[in-house]
């Protein structure tokens, strides 16, 4: 078993089927690096735009959101995305608010979990039909399994794991965060 560098806890717990690969501390300590970094390279806007992939992803970027208020006291908004994770293209894509909101505005994509990249590169394409100022995008746990030529510019993790394995992400509440190997 490791050490996660970050928090001197044990990367793996075996919890039967599953296993623990960040408790609650760690995924805390994840989220906030990545609003850290996320201030420390948007310091100079005024106001950001966070749009959370419906989900996990939201969770997260409503997280990240609560977080950068704290830190900056800058403005933040947040907005919403869906689409159809298996076949983005089966159904339409959502927005929580008019595409043309984003003109020119800085925006940054959360996900929780990076794997294919299929729904990360949707939802990206999506976006930049409106004329961006710049995109970013986040995620949590980066599986390092892409088919689709997209990366995540902030990542609390990066784990190699087989086609056969699962991760998610739970956000219960503000006090038990976990994310799990399946």
């Amino acid at each position: 078993m490791g050490v996660d560098v970050y928090s001197a806890h044990p990367i793996k717990r075996n919890m039967g089927d599953k296993t623990r690969i960040l408790d609650h501390v760690q995924v805390e300590q994840k989220i906030n690096r990545i609003a850290y970094e996320l201030f420390e390279t948007n310091y100079t806007e005024p106001v950001l735009y966070l749009v959370g992939i419906t989900g996990q992803g939201l969770t997260l970027s409503n997280r990240l959101g609560e977080i950068l208020q704290k830190i900056s006291g800058k403005k933040i908004e947040n907005f919403e995305i869906s689409l159809n994770k298996d076949n983005p293209l089966d159904a339409e894509i959502k927005l929580s608010a008019d595409l043309s909101y984003f003109n020119n505005k800085p925006v940054i994509l959360v996900d929780d979990v990076l794997n294919s990249g299929r729904t990360l590169i949707y939802s990206a394409h999506y976006l930049l039909q409106a004329p961006l100022k710049k995109m970013q995008t986040v995620c949590l746990v980066d599986r390092w399994h892409r088919r689709f030529p997209i990366r995540a510019d902030f990542v609390g993790l990066t784990l190699s794991t087989t086609l056969q394995e699962h991760i998610e992400v739970v956000f219960e509440n503000n006090n038990n965060n976990n994310v799990y190997l399946y």
